[in-house]
C-alpha cells in the first residue's frame, strides 16, 4: 500500500467512524449506554475534547486502512468483513479491560458496544475499500465498475 492510498484511507475511513459513531452513540444509543452506566461517576467530560476523539479515531481508521492491505481487501464486503473483525476485536479488547478494572459500564453495555463497533467499523472498511478501489482504478487508467 503506497502512503497515498494509506492517507486517503485513514481520511476517509475516519470521517466515516466519526460520523457513525456521533449517530450511534450521540443519537441512536445514547438512553441505552446511559442505562448501562457503571457505577463510577464524574468521569464524562462537559466539553468533549475533539481534537483527541479526532486523533484516537483516526489511530484507528489507520489500523482498518493497513488492514485492507494486508488482508488483500479488495471488494465492498472484503472491506465490510475486514473492518468489522478489526473493529469488533479492538473494542471487545478494550471493553473487557475497562469492565475489569473500572465502573464505567455494566457488563451488558461492555457486550453491545463491540458488537456496534462491529457494524461501524465494518461499514468504515466497506468505504475505505470502495474509496481505494475508484482511486486505484483513476491512478492506474482502469475503468469504473458499472
Amino acid at each position: 500500500m503506497t502512503g497515498k492510498r494509506l492517507v486517503i484511507g485513514t481520511l476517509v475511513g475516519g470521517i466515516t467512524l466519526f460520523l457513525l459513531g456521533r449517530l450511534f452513540w450521540g443519537f441512536l444509543f445514547a438512553d441505552f449506554f446511559t442505562a448501562n452506566a457503571g457505577s463510577a461517576t464524574g468521569v464524562g467530560r462537559e466539553a468533549v475534547l475533539y481534537w483527541a476523539s479526532i486523533l484516537g479515531i483516526m489511530s484507528i481508521s489507520c489500523l482498518v486502512t493497513l488492514a485492507m492491505g494486508w488482508t488483500g481487501a479488495s471488494s465492498i464486503l472484503d472491506g465490510l468483513k475486514t473492518g468489522a473483525i478489526v473493529g469488533f476485536l479492538i473494542w471487545f479488547g478494550v471493553n473487557m479491560i475497562l469492565y475489569g478494572n473500572f465502573h464505567l459500564s455494566n457488563l451488558t453495555g461492555a457486550l453491545v458496544d463491540p458488537l456496534l463497533e462491529l457494524v461501524r467499523t465494518g461499514i468504515a472498511g466497506a468505504v475505505i475499500v470502495g474509496v481505494l478501489g475508484m482511486e486505484a482504478r483513476e491512478e492506474y487508467g482502469m475503468p469504473g465498475k458499472d
